[in-house]
């Protein structure tokens, strides 16, 4: 399992678990983007004795939510980069999508995953 942020042409930063698409001469032509989540960036502002903490939060939510296939073939010309996720975002993803707790539920495509990163 290969989990990968990948920043699209669209804009779009989508985690997933990602393997690559060969053609016959061994050319990466693109990738199956398996349960592929969309990240949005949550900042916030949160009220202390000791005056006003900003934090970031992370949502997920479903990339393609109607889809019926679990893995997405997505062509290379679409990947503006690829990085890996920091530890916090790649067990979230593995844990509360791959496990089947917010991709699955196609008939709520609103239904989101948050985790809270401190700055």
């Amino acid at each position: 399992m290969t989990v990968k942020i990948l920043l699209l042409k669209s804009g779009e930063d989508v985690v997933a678990d990602v393997k690559e698409m060969v053609s016959p001469d061994d050319k990466v032509i693109g990738y199956f983007l398996t349960k592929p989540c969309v990240i949005k960036l949550i900042p916030k502002t949160i009220e202390t004795e000791e005056g006003e903490t900003k934090e970031t939060s992370i949502s997920m939510y479903p990339w393609m939510p109607l889809a019926k296939e679990k893995d997405i073939p997505l062509p290379t010309d679409w990947v503006v980069t690829m990085v890996s996720p920091i530890e916090k975002v790649e067990t979230m993803y593995k844990e509360d999508v791959l496990n089947g707790q917010t991709t699955d539920q196609v008939d709520n495509p609103d239904q989101s995953t948050e985790i809270n990163i401190p700055d």
